[in-house]
């Protein structure tokens, strides 16, 4: 997976998900609203077809870079626990 930093502030990180569309950027904008630390998060989509999928992750304090990886660190964690669960299913 490629991705294209497009700005970098002390609270604030803008990026581009390419070849990506709704399924991870939704996921992504999802989770880290769990975070108290969470001022924004979403993303756009220029074209469901066409574009690429540009995240927009701003916090109150604290590193958005940060924020984000705990968000996939989550993710991750719930993906895991959700395989689980099938492979346990009869």
């Amino acid at each position: 997976m490629e991705i294209n930093v497009l700005e970098y502030k002390k609270n604030r990180l803008k990026f581009e998900l390419i070849g990506r569309t709704h399924t991870l950027a939704n996921v992504l904008s999802k989770e880290l609203w769990n975070d108290k630390d969470i001022a924004v998060a979403g993303y756009t989509l220029a074209h469901p077809m066409t574009g690429n999928a540009t995240l927009v992750v701003e916090t109150n304090k604290g590193d958005p870079k940060k924020a984000l990886r705990d968000a996939i660190t989550r993710l991750k964690k719930k993906n895991k626990e959700f395989l689980t669960l099938i492979k346990s299913l009869k």
